[in-house]
């Protein structure tokens, strides 16, 4: 298995990664702030890393003049209210970045149907304290892989808010599980989680973003938040990311909605990787043998050196036996067929199942 420095070895380390997902209850207890914000918990202060060419990826730290304290003084009473989820727990990492698009009206209309969601009584996942996990567990200027997800799944204890990971004591869905496969063909000491798990916090403090095209979800309704303004905040996302990570990032994008995220990317600065998407309906048509995990390595290996490459193990009682071989190719293209089908296996999978079958797979 190729291995990489990391902070925690097991999928249980994080306490993000420990808390029990809780039912909405309340406009206030959605919105409003955490007890305790995990948001300064990566970077704190607003401070961003960024590794030069000669050191290891992300190794070396430059503090960020932003007050984060400063910006948000001056919002205005409507944007504060509205944005206190975005204050508390969006890493200053990213909210530096992104403040300005979550000031702008679009977005806070889009808090405000969230806010209408939960009034009527509607159950919305993940738990509001992991909305913005993804960007605690892996930092911007960490960011040395990106997949992309589609929707959160609906069902109760699975979302928390990173694309495809479902926390213990709940298996690891279909896709999650030929995502495990793929992995295995890659590299065959690949373990994956004790019984069964799909936690992937451990890839996620290792530099791998794992962004879902949605990031809420109404309960046992696929979809029900998309077209509500999710998907331009998450495009920005995926945009700042290829504009400002100017060392390098390896975009992973799985069926035709994934590969039309990442469209204008300068294939030439990153490394951009289509397949099928990893869900049972597609898989078969090329997921299984894309090779997009061990490519990954490779490339990383060539812009990062060798403590840039991603652990991929999950089992924390199994060490890494290897690192990335010698004879890297000295390029590696994009590669990999867009399900043309995409649109429409979108379509049955909303339609197939109960939980834990291909409908609520789907969502990520």
């Amino acid at each position: 298995m190729s291995s990489v420095k990391r902070k925690n070895d097991g999928p249980l380390g994080s306490a993000d990664g420990n808390k029990k997902p809780k039912v909405n209850a309340s406009i206030t207890s959605f919105f409003g702030a955490p007890k305790s914000s995990p948001a300064g918990k990566s970077t704190g202060g607003g401070g961003m890393s960024s590794a030069p060419p000669s050191s290891p990826a992300g190794s070396f730290t430059v503090t960020s003049t932003w007050n984060k304290d400063k910006w948000v003084a001056g919002l205005t009473v409507e944007q504060k209210r509205h944005l206190q989820l975005e204050i508390t727990t969006l890493d200053p990492s990213w909210l530096q970045h992104l403040r300005d698009e979550i000031t702008t009206p679009e977005f806070i209309e889009l808090k405000k149907f969230l806010e209408s969601e939960v009034k009527s009584g509607k159950k919305v996942f993940p738990p509001r304290e992991d909305v913005y996990s993804w960007s605690r567990h892996t930092p911007f200027n960490k960011v040395k892989c990106v997949i992309l997800g589609q929707d959160p799944y609906h069902n109760f204890n699975q979302a928390h808010g990173l694309a495809f990971s479902v926390r213990p004591p709940t298996k690891a869905p279909p896709s999650l599980k030929n995502m495990y496969i793929a992995l295995k063909k890659d590299y065959p000491d690949f373990v994956p989680p004790p019984n069964g798990g799909g936690l992937l916090t451990p890839w996620a403090e290792r530099g791998v973003l794992m962004l879902n095209t949605c990031l809420t979800v109404r309960a046992h309704e696929a979809n029900s938040h998309a077209k509500r303004g999710w998907e331009r905040f998450t495009q920005k996302v995926i945009s700042l990311v290829a504009q400002k990570r100017t060392r390098g990032v390896v975009f992973m994008a799985w069926g035709k909605p994934a590969a039309d995220r990442v469209n204008k990317i300068d294939a030439k600065r990153h490394l951009i990787l289509r397949s099928a998407h990893p869900s049972p309906l597609s898989a078969s048509r090329g997921f299984f043998d894309c090779g997009h995990f061990k490519q990954c390595n490779e490339w990383l290996a060539l812009r990062y050196g060798e403590d840039g490459i991603i652990d991929w193990n999950l089992n924390p009682a199994a060490a890494p036996k290897r690192k990335v071989e010698e004879d890297v190719p000295p390029a590696v293209v994009a590669v990999g067929k867009v399900d043309e089908k995409g649109e429409e296996e979108s379509k049955v999978l909303e339609e197939e199942g109960e939980e834990g079958t291909a409908k609520d797979d789907k969502s990520d």
